[in-house]
């Protein structure tokens, strides 16, 4: 098939999204199919654009014989919420002529948009209907209610635009899928019928994360006794994160 991938993170940047999708373009690639990409330039978690790319001018490269093309966004250089907002924006409104153009060039079987960012959502469903294609959202991060339940969007009117806008779209897609159990149950009540929810768990490569044999040499080089209880989170470090659970559970414990 002819798989369209288009979302604001790629290879080569570190954030989870980036990394899934470039893996996941790979391993298309590798079973035969063609796969052609339109994000933007590498710019996370640096808040800033990576050398060697511009961040208003477009781009086309090879990554691992995958043409992908690059759009112009706005990067803040103040995180505020209306500055996320343009951001995303941005790029929504960079990438949606691409898109489309690849729709009448490229004829997709499929176009393949990642949430974030939701304000793609439009141009990849105009996209797919101007190919005949199926139009499948992988949601990777619910970020409207993120936002929301953070207080960096203020609910009232335009929470409900956008929530109504968000469940909109989400009845006319052909397939949407996420990543875990909890989320899958989200895409229910955001309105996605039960016949294109799907589940596409993360993945790891098993051969480098696999549950360790005998004692744990992490223990050894932090001095920690066999009787220390250790938690690890792994992830970005960030507001939405909620990582004083950590420090919640280790207070109940101690």
């Amino acid at each position: 098939m002819r798989i369209l991938i288009y979302g604001l993170n790629y290879w080569p940047e570190l954030t989870g999204v980036g990394k899934y999708s470039g893996e996941m373009a790979d391993w298309l690639r590798s079973r035969g199919h063609q796969v052609n990409v339109v994000t933007a330039p590498p710019y996370y978690p640096q808040w800033r654009v990576a050398p060697g790319y511009s961040a208003w001018k477009y781009r086309s490269e090879q990554l691992h014989h995958i043409p992908v093309t690059r759009c112009p966004l706005w990067v803040p250089s103040r995180l505020t919420t209306f500055h996320r907002i343009v951001h995303l924006a941005s790029f929504a409104l960079s990438s949606a002529p691409v898109v489309l153009w690849k729709a009448f060039s490229w004829r997709p079987d499929v176009v393949f948009v990642v949430q974030p960012s939701f304000l793609c959502t439009p141009a990849a469903w105009l996209a797919s209907r101007l190919s005949r294609a199926k139009c499948w959202m992988h949601v990777q991060d619910f970020e409207l209610d993120t936002a929301l339940e953070l207080g960096l969007l203020r609910g009232g009117k335009l929470g409900k635009i956008l929530l109504a806008f968000e469940r909109f779209w989400m009845t006319r897609l052909d397939h949407v899928s996420t990543i875990s159990d909890h989320m899958f149950k989200h895409l229910e009540r955001k309105g996605a019928p039960p016949e294109s929810r799907v589940m596409l768990r993360n993945w790891v490569d098993t051969t480098q994360i696999f549950p360790a044999q005998g004692p744990n040499p992490f223990r050894q080089e932090l001095g920690l006794s066999a009787d220390h209880i250790v938690s690890l989170y792994s992830g970005n470090m960030g507001r939405k994160q909620g990582l004083e659970v950590l420090i919640e559970a280790a207070d109940r414990k101690s």
